[in-house]
């Protein structure tokens, strides 16, 4: 005959809620932090944030197309400090070896990225956006080596680079980078098919306006002037007469620069200068003293301090239609 022995009325509880706990945790919705992503030591889904496919590139422009194609399914990392033109970027070895821990990396090629000239990159993960119209690159007819900002001495001689001041350009890039996208990621083909056909239209409205600025105006072959020699492509698109200069925003130029300036002007008088930033009050001045007025137009080779691309090209059509006015 079996006896039960009786438990201590203590031990009894004890069982009771362990049990009560375990069915508790086990029911209980998971623990979300403040984005609602589930954390804690037992994660048993990836969420969208995990999920997205690192992309490096070498330049702003290229961060935004990127951006706008991949939408959420990509996070896209410009290594480039902000205080750096990225056109004349040095990486170290280290970050060199940053740059391939990308799924992708996007270049902007026409020699852009020169450092390349003594580093190598994994050609399986890498795109050269602007090899498919190398036929259309220009050759920049500046030669001189100067410097400006942190990242020391360059020069502008050779292949001009600035290929996205183009809109029609930038859309070939912007469909080099979908088409790599869509063969790396064919399951979000839909995606980046529906987001090229928007940023498409918004690149090809840039390229209308600017089309309609110059070409109904009476001052469409006028004589223009660059500070400085990132304009070829806008040039050559829209037939500008212009001539450039070495200068920079945040410097005065010197009485040797104002000089060949005056220079210039004798066979090739013109009325306006094309800036990549806001010139310092005592440059627009003088400037007006030779009757020459200036304007920004905004490459945004890196990061914008506000707005994005699309905002900053916008912003430039705007500062254009004074110097295009019918």
């Amino acid at each position: 005959m079996f006896r039960f022995k009786l438990l201590p009325f203590s031990r009894i509880m004890m069982v009771a809620i362990t049990t009560t706990s375990l069915l508790v945790n086990s029911c209980a919705p998971a623990e979300v932090n403040e984005i609602g992503e589930q954390v804690g030591d037992d994660v048993s889904t990836v969420s969208a944030k995990d999920s997205q496919a690192l992309i490096h590139v070498t330049n702003y422009p290229l961060k935004y197309f990127a951006e706008r194609i991949g939408g959420d399914r990509v996070k896209v990392e410009l290594p480039v400090p902000k205080d750096i033109d990225p056109a004349f970027w040095k990486p170290s070895a280290d970050e060199i070896s940053q740059l391939q821990t990308a799924e992708l990396i996007v270049l902007n090629g026409a020699t852009y990225e020169k450092w390349l000239q003594t580093a190598s990159l994994s050609q399986a993960k890498t795109i050269d956006t602007a090899s498919q119209f190398q036929d259309r690159w220009l050759s920049s007819k500046e030669e001189v080596t100067h410097q400006h900002g942190p990242e020391g001495e360059h020069s502008h001689e050779g292949t001009a680079f600035t290929t996205w001041v183009d809109p029609t350009l930038a859309i070939e890039q912007v469909a080099v980078i979908r088409d790599r996208m869509t063969t790396q990621f064919p399951e979000q083909a839909d995606l980046f098919a529906t987001n090229y056909k928007a940023l498409e239209q918004d690149l090809t409205n840039i390229d209308e306006q600017i089309a309609s600025l110059v070409e109904g105006s009476a001052e469409q072959n006028q004589p223009l002037l660059a500070s400085h020699p990132v304009y070829d492509y806008l040039a050559a698109r829209y037939g500008l007469n212009l001539r450039n200069v070495l200068w920079e925003p945040e410097m005065f130029p010197d009485e040797e620069q104002w000089a060949e300036l005056e220079s210039m002007l004798t066979e090739h008088p013109a009325e306006w200068m094309l800036w990549e930033g806001d010139p310092l009050p005592e440059s627009v001045e003088r400037l007006r003293q030779l009757d020459i007025e200036s304007v920004v137009f905004d490459p945004a080779g890196n990061v914008p301090e506000n707005g994005d691309f699309l905002a900053v090209m916008q912003n430039n059509v705007e500062n254009l239609r004074s110097v295009f006015a019918e």
